[in-house]
C-alpha cells in the first residue's frame, strides 16, 4: 500500500498550476487593501481558477449539507465532516475529512470542502481494496490514519495540513497544505508569493544550510545533503533543492515554512520535518510583503 499511496500523493503534487491562478494572486499581492468593485472582480478571478485546478465539480447536496452546519457570526472553522472508520483485528482505518464552514469566497470554500471529500473517499476505497487482497493471500496487517491540523489560523492566514500515517510493517507519513488567505478568499500556492523561480534555489541552499548546523549541533539528527566535512558515500541521493510547489504553509508571525514528509529529506526516525526561512533573505525575491514579514 505505501507505493499506492505514494503514486496518489505524486499524482496529486503533479497537477500544474495554471499561470492564471498565480497572476491573480500575485495581482492581489501587489495591490493595497480597499474593498471595491475591483477586489471583488479579483476574487471571483480566484474562484474560477481554483476550480480549474481542483478539477471537481460542486455537488449541491454536498454544498447545502455545509451550509447547515451552524457557525458563530462570521469566525471562519474547519470542522470533521465526515469520518471513514475500519477497526477488525489486524486491520484499522480512522480516515477524518476536513471541511472548511464560513468561509467569504463560497466558490473556493466548495471546491475545498469536495476535494477532501474526494481524497478521503479515495484513500478509504483503496484501504478496503487492499484488505481484501491481503484476505485472498492469507492476510497481514494493514492501518491507515488519516486527518487534519491547523497549523495556522489568524484573522488573515488560515493553513490546514492534512496527513496520512500508512502503515505496513513499518510506517510512512505524507502531508498536503492548504493556505489561504481568509479576506481577500485566495488559495495562496507557494510560486504565486514570487516574482519568479529564484526563489526554488534561495530557499534550497538556505535548508542546506540548516541541515548541516542542526547535524552540527546535535550528532543524532541526520538529513540527506552534501556534507563538504566527510567524505564518504551516502546510500541516498543528497537533497539537491525543494520542488516549485514543496509542502509549505505560513505562520501566525508571517514566516514562510517549507516542510518534507517522511524518508523525503531524512531517515524515518526523523519523521516530517520543517525548516522557517528567515524572511531577509526572501526579501528580493517576493512579490510582496503582504504575507512573509
Amino acid at each position: 500500500m505505501d507505493k499506492k499511496i505514494e503514486k496518489l500523493k505524486a499524482d496529486y503534487d503533479n497537477i500544474p498550476i495554471p499561470n492564471e491562478l498565480d497572476f491573480v494572486v500575485k495581482k492581489a499581492l501587489q495591490q493595497k487593501p480597499r474593498k471595491n468593485r475591483k477586489t471583488k472582480w479579483i476574487a471571483g478571478v480566484a474562484v474560477a481558477s481554483v476550480v480549474f485546478v481542483g478539477g471537481l465539480n460542486v455537488n449541491e447536496t454536498f454544498a447545502k449539507t455545509m451550509a447547515e452546519v451552524p457557525v458563530i457570526g462570521n469566525i471562519v472553522k474547519v470542522l470533521t465532516f465526515v469520518e471513514f472508520k475500519v477497526d477488525e483485528e489486524t486491520y484499522n482505518a480512522d480516515i477524518k475529512t476536513p471541511a472548511i464552514h464560513n468561509l467569504n469566497n463560497e466558490g473556493l470554500q466548495a471546491t475545498l470542502n469536495e476535494k477532501y471529500l474526494e481524497e478521503s473517499k479515495a484513500l478509504y476505497e483503496q484501504f478496503q481494496a487492499d484488505i481484501e487482497e491481503l484476505k485472498a493471500a492469507n492476510g497481514g496487517h494493514l492501518g491507515v490514519d488519516s486527518g487534519y491540523e491547523i497549523k495556522t489560523d489568524t484573522d488573515r492566514i488560515l493553513s490546514i495540513g492534512r496527513y496520512v500515517v500508512n502503515t505496513v510493517g513499518s510506517s510512512s507519513t505524507t502531508y498536503q497544505f492548504d493556505t489561504i488567505d481568509k479576506q481577500k478568499g485566495l488559495l495562496i500556492t507557494l510560486p504565486s508569493l514570487f516574482k519568479n523561480d529564484a526563489y526554488i534555489n534561495v530557499i534550497s541552499e538556505e535548508i542546506k544550510r540548516q541541515m548541516l548546523s542542526q547535524m552540527e549541533k546535535d550528532t543524532s539528527l541526520i538529513y540527506w545533503v552534501d556534507n563538504p566535512n566527510k567524505q564518504e558515500e551516502d546510500l541516498f541521493d543528497p537533497f539537491e533543492k525543494i520542488k516549485a510547489n514543496q509542502s509549505f504553509y505560513i505562520t501566525k508571525y508571517n514566516k514562510l515554512v517549507i516542510v518534507f514528509d517522511k524518508y523525503e529529506v531524512a531517515p524515518g526516525y526523523m519523521g516530517v520535518v520543517e525548516f522557517t526561512i528567515p524572511s531577509e533573505i526572501l526579501a528580493d525575491t517576493l512579490v510582496s510583503d503582504e504575507y512573509i514579514k
